[in-house]
């Protein structure tokens, strides 16, 4: 090809399915660089991030209650909830009207880092969107669940979390490889109902 037909090429509008995926490619890129950057700087994942907003807002929380609130399984939350613990962001402690039940509180250092955090990036988009006219999101929200249904993944588990971690099943702070190893091995075949949402 030469010059002019490269050019000519460059230049031809996009197909309609062209437009959707590299729009599907730049959210999959802003998600991944959110996370990345909420990692790097304040050393929380964006599901322990919203965890923890959560549990500064409406907290003390019942580890099944947070597990509501956050829209993930108990188990997820068991890991979310463990790794806080050792990041001295959030403590566990019995309930006074109730030693049966355990509360899950921020820490000072907790508060702090909720403070200083940015806006988990679903947050921002649930914003923008709850300003568009209502029939609007209802057509956007109908294009992304057909979009999912033409995809086939309609059955994939998903709570509206938008994390690069949340496709992996190991900790995203594991070892480099670790993750690739998970996603490379073939999966178990598990009863849907014992199924674990993956670590967060």
């Amino acid at each position: 090809m030469n010059g002019a037909s490269r050019s000519a090429a460059a230049a031809a509008p996009l197909s309609y399915h062209e437009r959707t995926l590299r729009a599907i490619r730049r959210i999959l890129r802003s998600v991944d660089r959110f996370s990345r950057q909420l990692e790097v700087e304040r050393g929380v994942t964006v599901p322990q991030l919203s965890c923890l907003l959560l549990l500064a807002a409406d907290g003390p929380l019942s580890l099944t209650g947070l597990a509501k609130a956050a829209d993930v399984s108990p188990s997820t939350a068991v890991g979310i909830v463990d790794r806080l613990v050792r990041k001295g962001l959030v403590h566990r402690s019995r309930s006074a009207t109730d030693r049966r039940q355990v509360l899950i509180s921020v820490s000072p250092t907790g508060r702090a880092l909720v403070a200083a955090a940015p806006s988990p990036l679903q947050d921002r988009l649930a914003g923008a969107l709850d300003e568009l006219p209502e029939l609007e999101q209802a057509s956007i929200a109908l294009s992304l669940e057909r979009i999912v249904g033409l995809m086939g993944i309609q059955d994939l588990d998903a709570s509206p979390i938008l994390d690069r971690s949340a496709s992996l099943t190991t900790d995203p702070t594991d070892p480099p490889g670790v993750a690739e190893k998970a996603t490379a091995a073939p999966a178990p075949t598990t009863p849907a109902a014992a199924r674990h949402d993956p670590e967060v």
